[in-house]
């Protein structure tokens, strides 16, 4: 059910129940993470491995330190540069954190959501939300309630209505190591602006077994139909001219395919216009009984990078 009850939200929420999350990167399912039944729930549904940890969601920095402890100083001026916003931060647990939020790590993955209803909807609470991408485990991330409640129509409650989501892609998680900054997944903030305020970032986005964040596995993100990146859209079309193709470009309609199955993410060639709508545009395609999709490779630059990034693990099979 889709509803834009945040009251009753609310209540599910403290009844140890999960429900559908509007942000402004991703729909999310949320649960309080002090809830062993509602974090098991999200896992359950979600198909999602273990040893995967979730992102907590608070409502305003002064709660950071009931999640984290020991918070460097730099984490400090990045949260205040960034929140409320699409920056997750990674720092030591507080010990009240459950290790199945984090996966057994020592590190929590924590942010302030900019959405104005999940942060009315936090304000409601007394306790923080777990809220990892409401979309079964490895498939595409859900932009709108209709897509989660395509999802989840049997599981969930209740899909709080945020209409879509702004940002359209996940956040960016950062973490520290002594003085280093590391970047653990590429996102709606682009690796440029982060360095710009901290200096340089070391990118460590990979991690099979024992992932330190959210977003490290290598297939993810991924359509049901599958899907080509490619530096060159001509030898790929002809490559798989006998199959039924759906094209997703950047910028500049192919006048030698089927319009009806290519989707140009931002014809005025904006890297945030065509990182909000990349999700949209994936569900869309893969709705068309397609035989393949073919994606072009993006500018290998600011959100450029993250674009690249989801298609890449997109396109692993």
């Amino acid at each position: 059910m889709i509803s834009n009850d945040i009251g009753l939200a609310a209540e599910i929420l403290k009844n140890e129940d999960v429900i559908g999350f509007p942000t402004e990167t991703v729909y999310g399912l949320a649960g309080n993470i002090y809830s062993t039944k509602a974090v098991h729930k999200i896992f359950r549904i979600k198909q999602r491995p273990l040893h995967n940890p979730l992102i907590v969601h608070i409502k305003q920095i002064e709660d950071l330190d009931t999640v984290a402890i020991e918070i460097p100083e730099l984490a400090k001026i990045m949260a205040h540069k960034f929140w409320p916003g699409s920056l997750t931060l990674l720092l030591k647990k507080h010990p009240d954190v459950p290790e199945l939020i984090t996966a057994g790590h020592e590190t929590v993955a924590v942010r302030i959501p900019n959405h104005p209803v999940a942060l009315s909807l936090l304000h409601q609470l007394d306790f923080p939300v777990a809220a990892p991408s409401a979309n079964p485990f490895g498939s595409i991330s859900p932009t709108t309630p209709e897509h989660v409640d395509a999802y989840f129509k049997d599981e969930l409650p209740l899909v709080l209505n945020g209409e879509t989501c702004k940002a359209g892609i996940e956040s960016t998680i950062i973490g520290f190591k002594g003085e280093s900054l590391v970047i653990y997944r590429l996102g709606a903030i682009s690796k440029e602006e982060i360095e710009n305020v901290a200096g340089p970032a070391t990118l460590y986005n990979k991690e099979e077994n024992t992932p330190e964040a959210p977003g490290m596995l290598s297939k993810h993100y991924a359509p049901k139909v599958a899907l080509h990146l490619t530096d060159n859209l001509s030898e790929s079309i002809r490559k798989f001219s006998d199959k039924k193709i759906g094209l997703l470009v950047f910028r500049q309609h192919r006048e030698d395919q089927n319009s009806k199955y290519q989707i140009v993410l931002s014809p005025t060639g904006s890297l945030k216009e065509a990182a909000s709508k990349l999700y949209a545009a994936l569900h869309e395609l893969d709705a068309m009984a397609l035989d393949i999709i073919i994606a072009e490779r993006f500018p290998d630059h600011d959100l450029g990078k993250t674009i690249n990034d989801r298609l890449e693990r997109a396109s692993k099979r």
